[in-house]
């Protein structure tokens, strides 16, 4: 088996992220490549060192890239090759301090109006809520409580759940997304499909129907059937991120905000304006998922 092929197989058995995947074998073949293709086994804690460190001097990169080559390069030598890393001595990459970039309300407003359709209900919740778009997308019927009035955020980062007060104003084009949705869950029912992808764990070996089921369908799905590359099963996914990201900066455009706006742009000014009305950081801490406050503090 090759290489990448036993990295794969080490990542899913620990039901690791698809995008986890690709990342950490992309870092293990350029880690090969720095090193003229010499195989990662004949390699070592200098050899990583060596690449790490040029990762800081020669390309430049973040703090958080590095990391990100530390982690996919630890994980390749403790649970593929068994040979765990020992002491790395690598020139760390400068942590470069920027503020987080946030609209004031009333660029909030202007932008989230000169949005329409799927996409402006989808960042309003960004902003009502301070969600991450990730944790937007993968909302499933169950997470949408219409009579409590909360949206549940399940297996945010860092594996944690939350439970948030769902704006009133977003309770309209949310029934009309449930509906939207239930059309095409019953398209897809009638179509015999295989259903949802579940949370890898045991949700998927002891309750296999529960993918079939209406309360774990999206509440954003795809539009169109998409193939999972891992299993190559053709099933619904959720609506995808750029789609939405691209819809967020042409609004930004339009009302020239003058300001680099993405998805997370919402969730910074959710928890600042909240700050400037008094609220307890500690409380936006909760609200945010942060484990550290002093992530929120920034």
């Amino acid at each position: 088996m090759k290489l990448a092929d036993q990295m794969r197989e080490a990542i899913r058995v620990r039901h690791y992220s698809l995008r986890t995947e690709r990342t950490y074998v992309e870092w293990m073949v350029r880690f090969v490549r720095f090193h003229h293709m010499k195989h990662p086994a004949e390699m070592g804690d200098a050899e990583v060192s060596a690449y790490l460190t040029a990762l800081a001097t020669d390309q430049d990169v973040a703090a958080s890239t590095q990391n990100q080559a530390l982690n996919a390069l630890v994980f390749l030598y403790k649970h593929v090759l068994n040979k765990p890393l020992g002491e790395l001595h690598a020139v760390r990459a400068q942590r470069k301090e920027r503020l987080p970039v946030v609209l004031t309300i009333d660029q909030t407003k202007k932008t989230l109006g000169a949005m329409s359709g799927v996409y402006a209900l989808q960042a309003r919740l960004l902003y009502g809520c301070g969600l991450r778009i990730t944790e937007c997308l993968r909302l499933r019927i169950k997470d949408v409580d219409m009579d409590g009035g909360t949206v549940t955020v399940r297996g945010g980062k860092g594996d944690k759940d939350r439970i948030l007060t769902m704006p009133k104003s977003l309770v309209p084009d949310l029934q009309r997304q449930i509906e939207f949705a239930r059309s095409l869950y019953e398209a897809d029912k009638a179509a015999g499909t295989t259903g949802v992808f579940m949370p890898p764990g045991a949700l998927d070996v002891k309750a296999p129907k529960w993918a079939h089921s209406w309360e774990w369908f999206w509440l954003f799905p795809g539009i169109e059937h998409s193939t999972d590359p891992r299993t190559g099963t053709v099933r619904r996914h959720h609506a995808q991120d750029a789609a939405l990201s691209r819809a967020i900066q042409k609004a930004a455009e339009i009302v020239r905000v003058g300001k680099k706006v993405t998805a997370h742009t919402f969730r910074h000014s959710f928890a600042t304006h909240l700050l400037m009305k008094g609220v307890n950081i500690r409380s936006i801490q909760e609200l945010l998922g942060h484990a550290n406050v002093q992530t929120t503090e920034i």
